[in-house]
């Protein structure tokens, strides 16, 4: 290894480690991913019935709400699809409030009237249960200081890989983030085997804009801090596996109902 490369990557270690950050330990609930694809047309029904029923009647049953946001481009779903994020207090609770909800005579009341012209959903909601992970900042709900654009990102490593996924970004790739002006918001890993547990990393970041969040990881590419990083940890093979599986983004925008912001 060669002195400057030596360097950089002590920088790396000692110096931007030491930024302070908050890590989720004592964060102990089960979060929900959902996906949910309309019919052709039926985008703002489903929005409408979030807005008016679904969210109020959630927390009425003990499911909290997170966030819920649209994808920004039409290729990731932007006329079709609602993603968003709720927490509960254990999966056994999550079982029984959704089973709870789904049985409440407001809910049903709701549905049929909604889907008085036909259907909204194309097909199922995706779910994905996950757990905070230790290096996430508490997951908090409300409105960020300006105006923001949300990134849903998911990393799939090979196998045996994730831990050392999750050393690098507790090491090197959040201080990294910080630095070049992206926002935390949460870090989860699946708990399921057929939804990802063992080789998944889900985050969401917030940026000004999605030209502000392309133009940072532009440069965090090119930090020699990162570079020399991402050189050590791969010296036995890539941490994530090649494109497009990898690495996927989302850039979305918060609903007008959307808790977190």
């Amino acid at each position: 290894m060669n002195r400057s490369f030596f360097l950089v990557l002590c920088l790396g270690i000692f110096g931007l480690n030491a930024l302070p950050m908050r890590a989720a330990e004592s964060d102990c609930r089960v979060y929900e991913l959902r996906i949910y694809t309309t019919k052709e047309g039926k985008m703002d029904a489903l929005l409408a019935r979030f807005r008016d029923h679904t969210c109020r009647l959630l927390e009425k049953h003990g499911i909290e709400n997170i966030g819920y946001w649209v994808p920004i481009e039409k290729a990731d779903g932007a006329d079709n699809t609602l993603i968003y994020i709720v927490a509960h207090k254990s999966r056994e609770g999550a079982k029984a409030a959704w089973a709870d909800f789904g049985d409440d005579p407001d809910w049903k009341t709701a549905r049929v009237a909604s889907e008085a012209e036909g259907k909204i959903l194309a097909t199922a909601p995706e779910s994905i249960f996950m757990n905070a992970t230790d290096y996430s900042p508490p997951v908090k709900v409300g409105a960020g200081e300006k105006e923001r654009v949300f990134e849903l990102r998911t990393y799939t490593t090979p196998a045996g890989k994730l831990e050392a996924l999750h050393n690098r970004f507790k090491n090197h790739t959040m201080n990294l983030f910080t630095k070049h002006g992206m926002t935390h918001i949460g870090y989860w890993v699946p708990t399921d085997a057929e939804k990802g547990a063992g080789h998944k990393l889900i985050y969401i970041l917030a940026h000004p804009s999605k030209e502000a969040g392309l133009a940072a990881f532009t440069a965090f590419r090119a930090d020699p801090i990162w570079v020399a990083a991402k050189a050590e940890s791969e010296k036995e093979g890539s941490l994530t596996l090649p494109q497009p599986d990898g690495v996927r983004s989302v850039y979305m925008k918060a609903t007008e109902f959307s808790p977190l912001r």
